[in-house]
């Protein structure tokens, strides 16, 4: 009779031995010399070397480049609904920790590989909870998952009114996987009703769209980076660049800027920004309007802003578009610079990991050489800790953000 231990084996090459000494989390498919035993794509196989000695375990699915993504190296684990429910006490508990009460209320509580939970995001939203399954494994156990999240949660006190499923991303497809999205029920966890959430960061309040925002509804990696804002924009008439719902533009104005425009594409996510402004009582001080930041660039005059904030979409998510993405973060970061006075701010950041930190520096100071300024760092920064680096895992480190002054 087969054992829970029993599982297929794939041996790996020599090289991604080595590779695995860093406890990196991925086994790549040109990295498996061979599979014994039977299997299904999700299912779970022993990462083994040719000597024999056991690497980890992880699921196995042949649609993806990343064939084996490992959620353990303990040989004696079982993968029962107590090891996801021991993965999210650890991830929960962090979280608690790291980011406090009150900010825990508005957090990212799974951040997949950095939390040992290939594929998985769980984000908060006061009582909902926002999740996006990209792994095939993760999807084939999902209902045990998240009823040990709901329970987790109750456990603690927390009242959660439901999990609401933002699975309409086409990376899905990759592993095999359909897209949808809506509230999930079963017999543990309650079916939401309410898709408008209000949440309150950095003390401002926000209705976040879970069902048609951006990525789970709120970008919540820049939670301080916001904060840092804040402390600059006092007094300074400001210009937020691809302000999405208005986060970083109603920071700077709760912060006492003097007066701040936000622009955004995306006619529905002005008119949030604007009814958020309205929420906190800065529509005074506020404007907003939908266009291209591209066009709009190139028609500021030099000295309308003091402070201009680039928060653009990921230009690039591949390593082969990632000359192109530099260009395009180059002609925005140089057009916001030659638009500033001397003596003027700027706030800029990528959130693409394959734009690493040392070519976006490089990308500014060559914008900066460009326009003719020189550039002054007043802060380097990175994602919240809610959304934690493991530095044995690059692909962790995603966001760049700087905050600079030209002269």
């Amino acid at each position: 009779m087969k054992t829970e231990r029993e599982y297929p084996k794939a041996i790996i090459s020599e090289r991604a031995r080595r590779r695995q000494q860093s406890f990196h989390p991925w086994v790549y498919d040109n990295e498996i010399e061979e599979v014994t035993g039977a299997y299904a794509n999700g299912d779970l196989v022993d990462v083994m070397t040719h000597g024999g000695k056991y690497i980890g375990t992880g699921f196995i699915n042949d649609n993806s480049k990343i064939r084996i993504r490992l959620i353990s190296r303990n040989a004696n684990d079982v993968f029962d609904k107590s090891f996801w429910r021991r993965r999210i006490d650890y991830a929960i508990d962090y979280r608690m920790t790291v980011m406090g009460d009150h900010d825990f209320r508005c957090s990212r509580i799974i951040f997949g590989e950095a939390d040992e939970m290939p594929g998985l995001t769980v984000d908060r939203y006061e009582d909902v909870l926002v999740t996006q399954v990209l792994s095939l494994g993760i999807e084939m156990r999902k209902e045990m998952i998240f009823d040990a999240l709901y329970e987790a949660f109750t456990q603690r006190g927390i009242d959660i009114s439901g999990i609401y499923e933002r699975n309409d991303v086409a990376i899905r497809s990759l592993e095999g996987m359909t897209e949808y999205k809506g509230f999930y029920s079963s017999d543990t966890v309650p079916e939401g009703e309410k898709t408008l959430v209000q949440i309150d960061e950095n003390g401002i309040i926000y209705t976040v769209d879970i069902e048609n925002g951006q990525k789970t509804g709120f970008f919540l990696d820049q939670k301080y980076n916001r904060q840092a804002v804040a402390r600059i924009a006092s007094g300074k008439k400001v210009l937020d660049c691809f302000t999405h719902t208005g986060s970083f533009a109603l920071n700077a104005a709760a912060g006492g800027a003097m007066h701040v425009h936000a622009v955004d594409v995306s006619e529905t996510a002005v008119e949030m920004a604007r009814k958020n402004a309205g929420i906190n009582g800065l529509s005074d001080i506020m404007s907003f309007e939908a266009c291209d930041v591209f066009d709009l660039l190139p028609t500021i005059r030099k000295g309308e802003y003091d402070m201009i904030i680039l928060d653009p979409p990921a230009f690039t998510k591949s390593r082969k578009t990632t000359e192109n993405a530099k260009k395009g973060y180059k002609e925005i970061n140089l057009r916001a610079m030659k638009a500033l006075p001397r003596g003027g701010y700027l706030a800029t950041c990528s959130c693409s990991h394959f734009m690493d930190e040392d070519s976006f520096e490089k990308m500014l100071i060559s914008a900066a050489s460009d326009a003719g300024l020189k550039i002054r760092q007043i802060e380097k920064r990175q994602q919240s800790p809610d959304h934690p680096i493991l530095l044995n895992v690059k692909e962790t480190d995603y966001l760049k953000f700087f905050i600079v002054q030209v002269f």
